[in-house]
């Protein structure tokens, strides 16, 4: 079969490799449709430190497709089920996992890291990733590349959910790429009184206010404080998410918001990179900062409901397929910031709902 392999940061390469098997409780899975993040792209440049040098991986974790062959102790899923995978597999044994935080997991392993990811024609999804709940069911109506955006979707989710967006509260998006998209219609969603999205290019901000944005802001144009103050009577924003891996951006965050004000600071900024703080005003404004990264696996279960009742629409943010072959040209494409998600096709259409006739037996 084929796969994109990363021998080490910089050298990806499209070549054979010998198909998985499956034993005990594996499944394996004909993917479908697999969308680049920006964590692939991280991986791709600089490599991880999971990765010893020189170590193979197939990049890839937000991945759909169909199964093809189940391992004789798997319940639940057959040849033929449409599925999706939710990328951290937490030990299952720690105080993170225990308490439901399989993203926090301090011994976790993860598909396109540790494990084989998606840009290949089959994945082998091991027997300890689905006793621990990492694949989910795709519902009925859900194309395979919606499926696969569910992960960063979902990861959205977890960032929102501790802000408690409600319907009086202005929220502040910085960036409105595919991250910053998600927030829209998370933040839209829980009924937020106003949303404003803040960018550098326009084309993504005229994408944001399709999803539903009030007031979209191009930075090179606008002062943001000064729109947010326009929008908010000078008192700040209730919410504040950062969606952009921007020192300046992010320590303006925390001066946009209104007193008892909350952040979230979704984007990283990597290793060795802060931002200054000015800590009297957390205290005298009474402000909440949050950090989140990743999902649980519950958090992805809710986000798949959601698609599946079609109360989130996630089909926009496709922007561009690529044959697998053609990876090289999806990683530059995803790195250029011209769309939003560049999806790699391994099998047939992404956008098909539904799976082939007669999926094969086993291997």
């Amino acid at each position: 079969m084929r796969a994109a392999v990363l021998h080490r940061p910089g050298e990806l390469a499209v070549e054979d490799v010998a198909e998985p098997t499956v034993v005990g409780d594996d499944l394996l899975v004909r993917v479908r449709a697999a969308s680049i993040c920006g964590t692939d792209l991280r991986i791709f440049k600089h490599g991880h430190f999971k990765l010893r040098d020189g170590q193979p991986r197939v990049l890839g974790h937000e991945v759909a497709g169909d199964v093809v062959a189940a391992g004789p102790r798997v319940t639940g899923f057959h040849p033929g089920t449409r599925v999706t995978v939710t990328p951290n597999v937490g030990c299952g044994r720690c105080d993170m996992c225990r308490h439901g935080y399989n993203n926090m997991c301090p011994d976790y392993e993860a598909f396109g890291i540790s494990i084989d990811g998606g840009f290949q024609e089959l994945l082998r999804v091991p027997g300890f990733a689905v006793q621990r709940g990492n694949v989910f069911a795709i519902p009925d109506g859900v194309s395979y590349a919606e499926a696969a955006l569910v992960e960063p979707f979902s990861c959205c989710y977890s960032g929102q959910r501790g802000l408690r967006v409600g319907p009086e509260d202005v929220v502040v998006i910085t960036g409105a790429g595919p991250i910053g998209a998600f927030h829209v219609l998370l933040g839209k969603l829980a009924g937020a009184r106003k949303v404003i999205v803040s960018n550098r290019g326009r084309p993504r901000l005229d994408l944001a206010a399709r999803l539903g944005a009030d007031v979209c802001v191009g930075v090179r144009e606008q002062d943001l404080a000064e729109v947010v103050r326009e929008h908010t009577g000078g008192r700040g924003a209730d919410v504040v998410i950062t969606a952009v891996s921007d020192p300046q951006v992010q320590a303006q965050a925390a001066e946009l918001l209104a007193p008892h004000g909350r952040l979230n600071y979704f984007a990283g900024l990597g290793a060795a990179r802060t931002i200054p703080l000015d800590t009297n005003a957390v205290h005298y404004k009474g402000l909440t900062l949050t950090g989140t990264t990743g999902s649980t696996n519950g958090d992805y279960g809710r986000c798949l409901r959601l698609v599946g009742e079609r109360r989130a629409d996630l089909s926009p943010l496709v922007s561009e397929v690529f044959p697998l072959e053609k990876i090289h040209d999806a990683f530059d494409y995803a790195s250029s910031g011209a769309g939003m998600k560049a999806m790699v096709a391994c099998h047939g259409d992404p956008h098909a709902t539904t799976s082939d006739p007669a999926p094969a037996e086993g291997r």
